[in-house]
């Protein structure tokens, strides 16, 4: 579905290219998370990739076709949600999404639809003015399904959204892989990317050192150490257990049939543990 190699691109003035022979490719169907902090070029990337930004070296294919070569028809085929809302403020939601179904050559959802789709249904005729940012970026991803793409670019999804509110969000998107959808995610939220990613790549440095899937990467980055703790009388006792072996080890053994265990816990990385350890790995790389 989408394929960069060796992608670079450097603001004019600039004293360092913000991409840096970057390279990864997406499967049709496939939710990619691009993650980063802010200003490591995530959505520079997806700029190249929807066409708004030139003068890039490298190759960015989509389609199966380099990114110069396609024309207009290609944004009737993805759907783009940017980290600030591009809405028309005196319009209602309905209106809006009204508004941009009018761009498009192809068939396209309805606006009750896509509300509903988001919890806005009730908002459908008031002002986007009076929506609060949480509400304006839920209309903006309504926005980008209007015409029912093939390929979403999604920049934050859920920068100010309540924890209910994100939720909702995170579930439509794996709705929407279900139903096919090929979506390129851009987020610094680690936790939001392991819910909803099949892969994910670090950008560090205008490339990407360490690309995977979560789980795998969190069992990579993480140790094999399994930590518990046991009730000793009224105190809460902590012990540690390597994992290989532990079948056949005699104190795990005596405290799991002991009936003393309050709780267990792998120690398996999070994925901003694996971000920090791929960032400085990657830049002893680079000294």
């Amino acid at each position: 579905m989408l394929d960069v190699s060796n992608l670079t691109f450097a603001y004019p003035g600039a004293a360092e290219p913000t991409l840096n022979g970057l390279s990864f490719n997406i499967g049709e169907g496939e939710v990619y998370g691009l993650l980063g902090p802010s200003g490591a070029g995530k959505s520079t990337t997806q700029k190249i990739l929807m066409g708004l930004l030139q003068g890039f070296a490298g190759e960015a294919r989509v389609f199966g076709q380099p990114i110069a070569s396609l024309g207009r028809d290609y944004y009737n085929r993805i759907g783009v949600s940017f980290e600030l809302p591009t809405l028309y403020l005196r319009l209602t939601a309905r209106e809006n999404l009204a508004l941009f179904a009018a761009l498009y050559d192809r068939p396209t959802r309805s606006p009750e639809e896509l509300l509903e789709m988001v919890d806005l249904a009730e908002a459908a005729d008031q002002r986007v003015e009076t929506f609060s940012k949480g509400m304006k970026m839920r209309l903006n991803l309504c926005r980008a399904l209007v015409q029912d793409p093939d390929l979403l670019f999604l920049d934050e999804p859920t920068t100010g959204q309540d924890p209910a509110r994100a939720r909702i969000t995170r579930e439509l998107i794996l709705r929407l892989k279900a139903e096919g959808k090929t979506i390129f995610l851009t987020t610094h939220n680690m936790a939001e990317a392991d819910e909803i990613c099949d892969r994910v790549g670090f950008l560090v440095g205008g490339t990407i050192p360490v690309t995977g899937v979560p789980a795998e990467l969190k069992r990579e980055y993480g140790e094999r150490l399994l930590k518990v703790a046991a009730s000793e009388g009224a105190e809460l006792v902590p012990h540690d257990f390597p994992m290989d072996g532990i079948g056949s080890n005699r104190d795990f053994l005596n405290l799991l049939t002991g009936g003393t265990i309050v709780s267990m816990h792998t120690q398996e990385a999070s994925l901003d543990d694996v971000f920090i350890k791929a960032t400085a790995r990657a830049n002893r790389g680079l000294e």
